[in-house]
C-alpha cells in the first residue's frame, strides 16, 4: 500500500475531507497527517483496511482476529 496518503487520495481522486472521514479523521487532521506528522498505528490500521489491497485488508484483519497470546 501506498506509505503517502496525500499520493494515494489523489490517485484515486478524492478530497481531503471524504478521503481521511471514511476512517473517522476530521479533514484537518488528515492535512496534518499529509504533511509529516506521525500516524497513529490504528490509524494506519484503518487505512489499510479502507485503502488497502484485498490481500493486504484480509491479512489486517486475519491479525487483528488472532486470539491474544496468555502472559
Amino acid at each position: 500500500m501506498e506509505k503517502n496518503f496525500r499520493v494515494l487520495r489523489q490517485k484515486i481522486g478524492v478530497n481531503q475531507e471524504d478521503f481521511w472521514r471514511k476512517v473517522g479523521i476530521t479533514q484537518s487532521g488528515g492535512s496534518r497527517y499529509e504533511t509529516g506528522r506521525r500516524i497513529p498505528e490504528p490509524v494506519k490500521t484503518l487505512l489499510a483496511l479502507a485503502y488497502g489491497s484485498d490481500a493486504e485488508a484480509k491479512e489486517m484483519y486475519d491479525r487483528l482476529r488472532r486470539p491474544l497470546k496468555p502472559e
